[in-house]
């Protein structure tokens, strides 16, 4: 465990013997700005501007040759980049294929496992997740019938912040038929213990499935061996695969030959993809999900991310991560949370409850996140109250994070954030 100390040489000493440090020079810095904002949209790296520039180079130069005769045909770059990513988040192969958008995926595979039959008709989820997310699934339900007031299930939260495993597991009636869950809750970062939500799931027949647009690309996760039916992410988070990136969808190899329940030309299998069939012949791979074109503009800057980011490994990255966010936490702690000050943590301080943003909370938090970006800082706000801070092991540095808490102090001292207006504007 990290003994901590305030002083601006402990975060200078720390940035020396950090051995992810040079990875901060391959990204594009926003001019003097720290930049905690990374759980949101993360930066910009040379490795990804370079495989996208490969890929204009492509189009340029082949033209349609390309889904052939590209470095990676682009006919088989989903399924690629999904096998370079699968071992960031502990697939086997062909269990994962970079593909649609996040929420589409979410469609695609719920359509899928949502079978209600019986008295076994109910999704069961959590009033702090996503709200895409609770949208998507209310549709599903109507798709099939049932009423989204009776059919979704959302465990509750005991103090708004976070969701007690316990009251998931709880909730798991032998009504439910699917669950799907966060692997990392937006607002707080809370990390939830997924072996464990697998494993209660499944001794109760029901099929789970997680949201980890949260935490791929900073926390590792085991899901072929944990057993998880099903998982999906966006990659323009820790994954900085740049604005509306292309997503990514696991499918655990038991469920493979299983009729996708959106069903599109891309995911037929390549073998008789050309013979223009009109019956569809999914892939016996992860690939039967994906349903449109690969979109290979949005898609070939997670090429480069994912290559950096293996060669930094994501035992390294969490490591880092949690040494790093820890530190945010006992400066907030031991500096900042008594009067004048009165910021809060929501938080878990428990290493493997937490994921890789800080959720600070304060009475004037949407004041003082103006005041923070006036000062050079980039956070962002999620209401009613939080602040978050994610110092991204890659490109954040020990030092940064010391120099935010001087800045987090700053505001309140010097009363700036009585400057700004309560007024939201529409991107928080």
């Amino acid at each position: 465990m990290t003994e901590y100390r305030l002083d601006e040489d402990f975060a200078l000493e720390m940035d020396a013997k950090d051995p992810l440090a040079g990875f901060k020079e391959r990204f594009y810095p926003l001019g003097e700005a720290i930049y905690m904002d990374g759980n949101s949209l993360g930066l910009m790296s040379k490795d990804a501007e370079k495989t996208l520039l490969r890929l204009i180079e492509e189009w340029r130069t082949l033209g349609i040759k390309g889904w052939g005769g590209g470095k990676i045909p682009w006919i088989s770059y989903a399924e690629e980049l999904g096998n370079l990513q699968a071992p960031l988040i502990g697939a086997e192969k062909d269990e994962c294929v970079v593909t649609g958008g996040t929420t589409i995926n979410l469609h695609t595979l719920v359509s899928t496992f949502y079978q209600p039959e019986g008295k076994r008709r109910k999704i069961l989820a959590d009033e702090l997740n996503f709200p895409s997310d609770l949208y998507a699934l209310s549709a599903q339900i109507r798709g099939k019938g049932g009423d989204p007031d009776e059919d979704l299930v959302l465990v509750r939260s005991r103090d708004g912040m976070i969701i007690e495993e316990e009251d998931i597991i709880a909730a798991m009636t032998d009504e439910i038929q699917l669950a799907l869950l966060p692997s990392v809750y937006y607002k707080s970062g809370q990390l939830l213990d997924m072996k464990r939500i697998t494993e209660e799931a499944h001794k109760r027949g029901i099929i789970v499935g997680f949201d980890c647009s949260h935490s791929t690309g900073v926390v590792p996760h085991k899901f072929s061996e944990w057993g998880s039916d099903f998982a999906f992410w966006c990659n323009y988070k820790y994954m900085n695969g740049g604005p509306g990136s292309t997503g990514s969808i696991y499918v655990n190899k038991k469920h493979w030959g299983k009729m996708p329940g959106m069903a599109g030309w891309f995911g037929n299998a390549r073998s008789t993809m050309f013979e223009m069939r009109t019956d569809f012949d999914p892939a016996r791979t992860a690939t039967a999900w994906q349903i449109g074109t690969t979109t290979m503009l949005s898609t070939a800057p997670i090429e480069g991310s994912l290559r950096m980011m293996r060669e930094a490994s994501i035992e390294r990255i969490r490591e880092k991560s949690l040494k790093i966010t820890g530190y945010l936490m006992y400066l907030i702690d031991e500096m900042l949370s008594k009067e004048p000050y009165n910021y809060g943590i929501a938080t878990p301080r428990a290493p493997e409850r937490r994921g890789g943003h800080v959720g600070v909370y304060h009475k004037e938090g949407w004041r003082i996140n103006q005041a923070l970006i006036a000062r050079g800082i980039i956070p962002d706000f999620r209401p009613p109250n939080i602040i978050r801070l994610a110092p991204v092991p890659l490109y954040i540095s020990y030092h940064d994070v010391w120099k935010v808490a001087q800045h987090l102090k700053g505001v309140i001292e010097n009363k700036e954030y009585e400057k700004f207006t309560d007024d939201r504007s529409t991107v928080t």
